[in-house]
């Protein structure tokens, strides 16, 4: 059976679809859709995706940011991450490019680790993460603005993070899909 359990794609009638709100990173889209013998409105956040990076270096630390999220109003511990927002850009490539550019390091081996819908149920966002090793500095690529223009980053021992997504001390729901992903990938499970 558990080669057989998986996510079904269905494709309803679209009747209507529009874009009630554009947005500077996303936008808000309205579809009416034909389902069974019921027509049904929804509204969603129309998402690029992203890519998410578990970046863990020789010592087994994974490299975290902490960074001002306004609509949680915390400064959250993430992992490092950034917008599918290049057309037609490889996921492996924009994982470098994120890296890169959040946190001035590369890494010479990248194995994609799962790929995850982030709230099927109001937004088409999906988020692939990539284990990231073979890590080294980078030069400054990148001038950061805004939320980023002041990331903290910090190098902790992976089963560090790990309790504290399951103590709930970290609640960032793509860390805590990554790290755990990232320790089951590692130990063999």
């Amino acid at each position: 059976m558990t080669d057989e359990l998986r996510d079904e794609p269905l494709n309803p009638e679209i009747i209507s679809t529009e874009v009630p709100y554009r947005g500077a990173v996303w936008d808000i889209r309205s579809d009416t859709f034909r389902y069974g013998d019921s027509e049904i409105t929804r509204h969603y956040v129309d998402h690029t995706g992203a890519v998410v990076i578990v970046a863990i270096d020789d010592q087994e630390r994974v490299l975290l940011i902490q960074q001002y999220r306004h609509p949680i109003r915390h400064r959250d511990w993430e992992l490092p991450a950034g917008l599918l927002d290049i057309e037609g850009e490889e996921l492996v490539i924009a994982a470098q490019r994120e890296l890169a550019e959040e946190t001035d390091i590369v890494a010479a081996d990248w194995q994609p680790l799962l790929s995850t819908y982030t709230t099927p149920g109001g937004s088409n966002e999906i988020v692939h993460f990539f284990l990231a090793t073979g890590l080294s500095a980078a030069p400054d690529l990148h001038a950061r603005e805004d939320e980023e223009a002041d990331i903290r980053i910090e190098w902790v021992p992976l089963a560090d993070a790990v309790a504290a997504v399951l103590d709930g001390r970290m609640r960032n729901a793509l860390l805590a899909n990554g790290v755990l992903a990232a320790t089951l990938r590692r130990t063999g499970e």
